[in-house]
């Protein structure tokens, strides 16, 4: 009899994706799901030493994805420095032998009314989200030109362009948008060469530094979902024929129950507490039929 066919390898393993924002929160969190496969992690974040007041760094971080079985190549990058978001591509190409996936999670954030919003702070979220998120992808191109199934994704809302979201913190908001207008624009351009651009988004407040720290505190934290539901959304976009799924403005429950999960209790902080549910979070966008209406009113 012939030998029994070695089982076969995971969907993301020898794949590399470069990662901004990846030292702690949501972007840490896509970074160890997709290191489960033994894929090959950029970290790129301007965190090298210990914040006070925000865990982790890309030392730290680069360590939890060897740890889970990938590969990381930790970069300290500011997404504003063109040069900078260049070597570390490049960087990461070298090592790696190429670049697959690109991630733009990094993002700066200011819920303040216009009146309170400095100009230095509104500079700073444009520069950051709107066009640290198009320089990422644009330098990314060439690399990704030539993955078998490349996939750039934005931790980024649905366009819904009402009043309500732009009001209470406009420059924010903007800035946040911005993001996702990159989606928009990208998907089209580059639809034609097979290269899928989406946007994912959470249902409820995910549990991260911006939540504990700006928004409310360990009170805040137990009406959230765990960063791994946002991981495990971003890995079933990055197992997708690029081809197939592009385009589209994702929120992480809908999408997952779309692959067939219907459990979403063990992504809760704490189940005695009712969700939070995120802002810029279209009305007409149902939760999945299992999943226990969030608390409308309850909004970050």
């Amino acid at each position: 009899m012939p030998p029994p066919l070695p089982p076969p390898s995971p969907p993301l393993a020898g794949k590399t994706l470069f990662i901004t924002g990846a030292s702690r929160g949501i972007g840490l969190a896509i970074a160890r799901r997709a290191a489960r496969d033994g894929a090959n992690i950029a970290i790129a974040a301007k965190t090298a030493q210990p914040h006070p007041k925000l865990s982790g760094t890309i030392y730290t971080a680069a360590a939890e994805v060897e740890r889970a079985g990938g590969n990381a190549l930790p970069l300290v990058v500011d997404v504003r420095d063109d040069a900078a978001v260049r070597q570390a591509l490049a960087a990461t190409a070298k090592t790696f032998g190429g670049i697959d996936i690109v991630v733009n999670n990094a993002s700066a954030i200011q819920l303040t009314p216009a009146v309170d919003t400095d100009m230095k702070r509104f500079d700073l979220m444009h520069q950051i989200n709107a066009r640290g998120t198009f320089l990422v992808a644009k330098y990314a191109l060439p690399y990704l030109e030539r993955a078998a199934n490349a996939h750039i994704l934005m931790i980024s809302p649905p366009l819904d362009m009402r009043e309500k979201w732009f009001a209470p913190h406009v420059a924010y908001s903007m800035a946040k948008f911005g993001m996702s207008l990159v989606v928009l624009g990208l998907a089209g351009e580059l639809r034609e060469k097979g290269i899928a651009v989406n946007a994912l988004w959470p249902r409820t407040i995910i549990a991260t530094a911006a939540i504990k720290n700006l928004l409310g505190g360990e009170e805040r934290m137990r009406k959230a979902r765990k960063p791994e539901i946002m991981a495990d959304a971003a890995y079933e976009i990055f197992i997708t024929p690029a081809r197939a799924l592009t385009g589209r403005f994702l929120i992480d429950d809908s999408f997952l129950a779309e692959r067939g999960v219907r459990d979403f209790e063990h992504y809760r902080v704490d189940p005695t507490q009712v969700l939070a549910r995120d802002f810029f979070l279209p009305d007409d966008i149902a939760p999945p039929p299992n999943v226990e209406t969030v608390e409308q009113g309850d909004r970050r």
